[in-house]
């Protein structure tokens, strides 16, 4: 008998198994995975009662708290469709997003209900607003309707090809774009991540990377398959991340390169006595293998480099340590682990091609477009068939990064297209610029932009920002 494949399953299992082991940590705030999922339950009747059926958008505004994350059950196990929004938008792409979806009810963090009442009036299908924490005049209070309800929701039967969120896009030329996550996505996307990944029960996560960026990576879910505690993290604060990675015995975590940088870069004293072997995961943009050495080598954490895109569930790709890296000093390791990697082995086939779709040479030369087909593919664009027809050509994925294949078939990404600087007929990556830019001792940040230039059409700029800390760290410097 089969049934659907859906993270849903996860909470299920969690409750059988994890009830007494502690779920979710938020300030003061402490949960047992019982306690967390009757809440989530609890909520879903309340949801029920408000008039949510299968089928309707349910948008959420937050940081990462307890209650933005029993959004990712209580919704989609009646079989709802949560939509996360990017809380860093401005007021008129709240209102785009929440008409665009359809949403029936959006449930905002304090910070945000300002932002929403500036367009209350002109949200055309809202139909209740809730506020997350705390209480103002127009809007329900999440604790007290949460309480107020029981665990006993209706259920619902759930095919692993409806959707469990529609995570928008920001674009900065053209309007968000609501990406379409099913069930199936997201249980593969978990089930490849683990294959990978070794995680356990004794394992603690926190939350650094946003949870509405494409549903925390799958993390969100991940977490729970596998009984390991959720410790929230409000706002991204290096004193803080090293603060509770060493009171709350965090084991694990993920961020993208600038928070990497700004962590690796924090003044020595909030560095001191950080824990050893810590891991991460580190996507988003290509990290710089300066960045990799200096986590890994001053503070001692393992480092994992994942690839993917929103409309992939997100990761399609995974820098897969082999034996025969053991062997390499740890300035060659970061440089392999700069590259994406290979496939996982649940989220389907990827190539790089030229324009005529051949595959390109494994020269670690030759720039193709990277593409991708199977089971983490998004359904498409929702109410969006033109741009999903764009994205989606001849069943593959079309994902606008130009990447090169090496020997050994690890995949690594160059640029993308439309941001390759075209000099003299040349093309510069600007990935690779700032990569050795960031090999400097002196440098924190960079980014390379192509500028218009007379004789060669364009030129690479860098716009450098400069470490901060004065002494700078021996250890940045060989010499000392």
């Amino acid at each position: 008998m089969e049934t659907a494949l859906t993270p849903m399953e996860f909470s299920r299992r969690a409750k059988n198994l994890y009830a007494d082991r502690e779920a979710v940590v938020d300030g003061d705030l402490r949960f047992s995975y019982a306690e967390f999922l009757e809440r989530c339950d609890r909520w879903s009747n309340a949801l029920q009662k408000l008039g949510v059926k299968q089928g309707d958008r349910v948008a959420y505004i937050a940081p990462n708290t307890h209650s933005h994350l029993e959004g990712y059950y209580a919704v989609p196990q009646i079989g709802a469709v949560l939509v996360p929004i990017n809380y860093r938008l401005q007021s008129s792409d709240f209102e785009y997003i929440l008409n665009h979806c359809g949403a029936k009810i959006v449930c905002a963090h304090p910070d945000y209900m300002d932002a929403i009442d500036e367009i209350r009036g002109q949200l055309n299908s809202i139909e209740s607003f809730v506020a997350l924490e705390g209480s103002r005049e127009g809007w329900l209070e999440y604790e007290t309707t949460l309480q107020a309800h029981d665990p006993d929701f209706q259920p619902v039967s759930i095919d692993e090809s409806d959707l469990i969120t529609i995570n928008y896009t920001s674009g900065t030329t053209a309007r968000p774009k609501g990406v379409m996550i099913t069930h199936r996505n997201a249980y593969m996307n978990i089930m490849g991540t683990l294959v990978h990944h070794h995680l356990s029960p004794k394992d603690r996560y926190l939350w650094t990377l946003p949870m509405f960026h494409a549903n925390g990576w799958t993390f969100t879910w991940i977490n729970t398959a596998r009984g390991m505690t959720h410790v929230c993290l409000r706002k991204v604060e290096p004193a803080l991340i090293f603060q509770l990675i060493r009171k709350e015995n965090i084991t694990m975590f993920c961020a993208a390169p600038t928070v990497l940088i700004s962590i690796a870069n924090a003044p020595e004293e909030v560095r001191a006595n950080a824990p050893k072997g810590v891991r991460l995961f580190t996507a988003g943009a290509p990290p710089a293998a300066a960045t990799i050495e200096q986590v890994e080598k001053e503070l001692g954490w393992e480092l994992t480099h994942v690839y993917g895109l929103t409309e992939t569930a997100p990761l399609i790709t995974v820098c897969e340590p082999l034996p025969e890296h053991n062997g390499l000093s740890v300035s060659e390791r970061a440089r392999i682990k700069a590259c994406q990697g290979v496939e996982l082995v649940s989220s389907g086939e990827l190539k790089v091609v030229l324009e005529d779709g051949s595959e390109v040479s494994r020269d670690g030369q030759t720039l193709g477009e990277i593409v991708v087909r199977g089971n983490v593919v998004m359904k498409g664009y929702y109410n969006d068939p033109e741009a999903t027809g764009k994205a989606i050509r001849d069943g593959w994925f079309h994902s606008g990064d130009a990447a090169v294949v090496h020997p050994n078939g690890y995949v690594e990404i160059r640029d993308r297209f439309k941001d390759v600087i075209i000099s003299g007929g040349e093309n510069i990556s600007s990935v690779e610029l700032e990569g050795c830019l960031l090999s400097h001792p002196a440098v924190q940040e960079v980014a390379v932009v192509g500028m218009p230039h007379e004789k060669w059409g364009e030129s690479p700029h860098a716009f450098v920002v400069l470490l901060s800390e004065i002494p700078w760290p021996t250890s940045r410097f060989p010499n000392g």
